[in-house]
């Protein structure tokens, strides 16, 4: 494989094809067994990631915590890297270093204080953060993973325009993306890997989308046949719950086997909504009923004891228990249901993580694999398996797809679809073709208000874009 500079290249690759592991021994993580590495003409060879960066080669890694300390503040943590160096001042000036952090905050069109710690701030601000930290390294190969997988539309419109800049001065950038949308706004050439192995290189003036997503997978990819179903009888109504002060109060009912997808740009109260349907946040206005009796959710503890599960999407901090087995974090909250007299059967503990591993496809040699064996994709699988091993009467999924390839998106959305009935399922994504692939239903908001509702057949999509966007359809505006 050769990146030029200048040029953006996008790496695919199906969960566990080996990007990862490739992106890991080009900057010094890992020890390449066989074969070479050239950076500029010359022998390339970091025995560990400070080397590397030394040497200009920058990644930002799909996990965010892995780009950030939580536990500094901003400035901190954009300047960390000067101040690690052994020639560093004894005496830190703070002032002088605030000023200087909120120049490289203000490089990536980031307004917030820069004496905030880190972990008092939202996924997408500690994703934009660990970029802004990249980019001060002024880097001659910059590697990205997954980089708009928290990001709103307008701020991955900012580092769009940043990676332009870039590819302007002479960088030369690998970007990791499963999106269509990044794809074709960013790609000079498209690199696919399957296996361990190249399967396929695209570049010229057109690029062959559809042909690099078939390397990719070793199929071709056809479009996701959704058949809309209404359900049942409503398991789940929402009757007048504000989900942002002075913003118009929502009322919806999901049904018995129906699956409904919420979509918005990030601040819409998509997030705020699967909070308080699990416990973790209170609405002041309107009430909540689950099989027509009135639901007051304590918290997470009481909402999964009524059989409202969720899924959250910040698995590296909300999820994965880093130092567990595949087994052992997938069945995490049902460990009672394999217990007897406090005694765990593993037996029939792993047999139930088996079945799950199979049914949706999870790549890993067996169960007792450590979580952070597997790649970003299929450790997202195993989080989602996690809701899917009990019964629940409401399923809440929240970004399913962070992270994950074209194909194993459809296994997954699949496996949701086959195992609907007997619950209300409700998908919390930012990407429309997302919502697309696995909803009966799509509901966009917008300021925390429904700002339309669509059966998934012959969608207007012209006006569910205006819909997310907020800007009135030509109907709308001419009332």
């Amino acid at each position: 494989m050769e990146l030029y500079p200048g040029s953006v290249t996008v790496l695919m690759g199906a969960n566990g094809a080996g990007k990862s592991t490739l992106v890991k021994v080009i900057c010094g993580y890992y020890e390449a067994d066989d074969g070479k590495l050239e950076l500029e003409g010359a022998p390339y060879s970091p025995h560990d990631a400070a080397n590397a960066i030394s040497q200009g080669v920058v990644t930002v890694h799909q996990s965010i915590d892995d780009g950030v300390i939580p536990d500094l503040d901003v400035a901190n943590n954009l300047l960390l890297d000067q101040l690690a160096r052994t020639n560093a001042p004894l005496i830190v000036r703070n002032r002088a270093m605030c000023k200087e952090a909120e120049a490289i905050a203000a490089s990536m069109g980031l307004s917030m204080d820069v004496r905030t710690r880190v972990a008092d701030l939202g996924v997408a601000d500690r994703q934009m953060i660990a970029i802004a930290r990249a980019m001060a390294r002024a880097p001659k190969l910059l590697i990205l993973d997954e980089p708009t997988s928290s990001l709103s539309a307008s701020e991955a419109d900012r580092l769009f325009a940043l990676i332009d800049r870039l590819r302007a001065q002479g960088v030369a950038i690998l970007y990791i993306s499963h999106r269509m949308s990044d794809i074709r706004r960013l790609a000079d050439r498209i690199i696919c890997m399957r296996d361990g192995k190249i399967s396929g290189q695209f570049e010229g003036d057109t690029l062959d989308y559809e042909g690099a997503v078939t390397a990719m997978l070793g199929r071709k990819m056809t479009d996701a046949d959704i058949h809309p179903v209404s359900g049942g009888a409503p398991i789940l109504e929402l009757k007048n719950i504000q989900l942002i002060p002075e913003s118009k109060p929502i009322n919806l009912a999901i049904n018995d086997g129906e699956v409904v997808a919420i979509t918005g740009l990030l601040g819409s109260g998509k997030s705020r909504l699967s909070e308080i349907i699990f416990g973790l946040s209170k609405s002041g206005t309107g009430e909540m009923f689950l099989d027509s009796k009135p639901y007051k959710p304590k918290d997470a503890q009481h909402a999964v004891k009524c059989g409202v599960f969720m899924s959250p999407k910040d698995r590296a901090s909300n999820a994965v228990i880093p130092d567990f087995d595949i087994a052992n974090n997938m069945t995490l909250p049902f460990l009672g249901a394999f217990s007897r007299l406090s005694l765990l059967g593993s037996g029939k503990q792993r047999g139930a993580a088996d079945s799950m591993i199979s049914r949706i496809g999870i790549i890993c040699q067996a169960n007792s694999d450590g979580i952070n064996t597997l790649s970003g994709g299929n450790q997202q699988k195993v989080m989602i398996g996690r809701w899917l091993i009990e019964s629940s009467r409401v399923l809440l999924l929240d970004e399913p797809f962070q992270g994950v390839d074209i194909g194993a998106r459809r296994d997954i959305g699949y496996h949701i679809r086959a195992t609907a009935k007997g619950r209300a399922t409700i998908v919390f994504v930012a990407e429309i073709d997302e919502a697309l692939e696995i909803a009966d239903r799509i509901i966009v908001l917008h300021e925390g208000a429904i700002a339309g509702e669509h059966i998934n057949s012959d969608i207007d999509l012209t006006a569910l874009v205006a819909q997310v966007s907020g800007v009135p359809t030509n109907q709308e505006a001419a009332e």
